[in-house]
């Protein structure tokens, strides 16, 4: 998989730097990398804090049905392994026929006879040149590659309900914010209508007051409607009918892990679509020594050995043939040399397949990790904002009450604060779901025993 050491940095500091050439290429040992793809953690997730955000994503690491698809194609490749390395084995058949009947003799006298014979046959291809090896060494390939794209259904299921799960709960802030804003509307709305009716003020400012409050109303079967959705969507992650699905903590409160002051690159080979990649060059390599081989000359044994038994015949007969045969190409008129030439272009596909995979990796590593910084330096700077509009909010409130100012500066103040609010409310379910993507980069997050244990002294 990578074959060098990057350090990724933090999400505080300076940009990573890019990755060496010899990260993105196939590690030396690639044709025989036979190892098992590392599963996904599930435990991760406790580090937010809210144990519902855990439960969703076991729930849906147990019933997704796209992940049962995958676990399929996993058994069906299991099976396709099996199935080439029988064709290494000897293959054995028996035949036991039954006749009844007469018999003529060279006289032309018919007899009475019941015969039978019973016979084994035997066959067996030598492989002189590894051709079925390398099929079968393909297929295992195949079979590992299919267990990193289940892997990798699965890494993509648990991140899409986490950051699911973050996004209804900001669904569900975005809801109590324009409830508290419809709520203070409504009172302006009620002073307004007050002062109009005594004459203070003109109509005007109780028009003003009237749509504002109506614009906000609308804000929430708006956010309801998108709430509802979400809950529909997470169901289908979980492998379930559309229902609603249980809170934990509220958005402000989750608390992501905390970023080490490096991330080695290393972590990167847990990343399961790395493993399929190479797993798929792995097959495509020995799918090319397999059609190589089948331009050679194949050697193969065949063998039967059965008796025969009858009325006319005082003692049974043994009989048996053993032979071999050698089968070489003559003339095909190119074929064998095509499916070499087919073989070759495949193999080279799955080099450039597994150069452009872990270019994508240190990509979204990088965008993660950028992400994480960037929307949580926005947050900072947004929370700042709603408190000074909160400030300005209340003080052109008490204007207007004291008759100092016209309404429209409690207009312009309550409508930046709800605009601040909301975007507040976005930029820390940007941050949350940046921490996903990161996860999801690392190929199923991060702990100090995993840094320890690919870390090299």
């Amino acid at each position: 998989m990578l074959a060098a050491s990057t350090s990724l940095a933090a999400c505080i500091g300076p940009r990573p730097a890019p990755p060496a050439a010899s990260a993105v290429v196939p590690p030396p040992g690639w044709r025989t990398a036979l190892g098992p793809a590392t599963p996904i953690r599930a435990d991760w997730w406790n580090a937010f804090g809210d144990p519902v955000l855990t439960d969703l994503v076991d729930r849906a690491l147990a019933n997704n049905v796209d992940i049962a698809t995958a676990a399929a194609r996993v058994e069906e490749a299991r099976a396709a392994f099996r199935l080439a390395r029988a064709q290494q084995s000897p293959q054995l058949g028996g035949q036991v026929p039954s006749t009844s009947g007469q018999t003529v003799s060279p006289l032309g006298t018919p007899s009475d006879a019941i015969g039978a014979a019973p016979a084994v046959a035997a066959s067996y291809d030598l492989d002189l040149f590894g051709r079925l090896r390398q099929a079968s060494r393909a297929a295992r390939a195949q079979e590992l590659a299919s267990e990193g794209a289940r892997d990798t259904v699965r890494l993509a299921v648990a991140s899409g309900v986490a950051t699911g799960y973050i996004t209804l709960r900001s669904l569900d802030q975005r809801l109590a914010v324009a409830r508290q804003t419809l709520a203070a509307r409504a009172e302006g709305l009620r002073i307004a209508r007050r002062r109009a009716e005594t004459g203070y003020t003109s109509n005007l400012e109780l028009h003003q007051a009237e749509a504002e409050y109506r614009a906000t109303e609308q804000l929430i079967p708006a956010a309801e409607l998108a709430v509802t959705r979400q809950e529909n969507a997470l169901s289908l992650l979980l492998g379930a009918a559309p229902a609603a699905i249980p809170r934990g903590l509220p958005l402000d409160r989750l608390a992501p892990p905390p970023i080490p002051d490096g991330l080695p690159s290393d972590l990167l080979r847990r990343r399961p679509d790395l493993f399929q990649a190479e797993q798929t060059l792995v097959a495509a390599d020995r799918t090319l020594d397999s059609a190589r081989a089948a331009m050679l000359p194949n050697l193969a044994l065949t063998g039967t050995a059965g008796v025969t038994l009858s009325t006319a015949l005082a003692n049974p007969i043994g009989v048996f043939t053993i032979g071999a045969s050698i089968l070489s190409p003559i003339f095909d008129g190119g074929r064998l040399r095509a499916q070499s030439d087919v073989a070759t272009a495949r193999r080279d596909q799955a080099a450039y397949t597994y150069r452009r995979t872990a270019l994508g990796a240190f990509r979204e590593v990088d965008d993660a990790l950028a992400g994480v910084r960037r929307s949580g330096e926005q947050a900072v700077a947004l929370g700042g904002q709603v408190d000074a509009l909160a400030a300005a909010l209340n003080n052109a409130r008490n204007r207007y009450r004291a008759g100092y100012s016209s309404y429209i500066e409690q207009l312009d103040a309550q409508r930046g604060l709800l605009t601040a609010q909301l975007s507040l409310v976005q930029a820390r379910a940007d941050r949350l779901n940046a921490y996903v993507s990161l996860y999801q980069a690392m190929g199923g997050g991060w702990s100090r025993d995993d840094i320890d244990a690919v870390r090299r002294p």
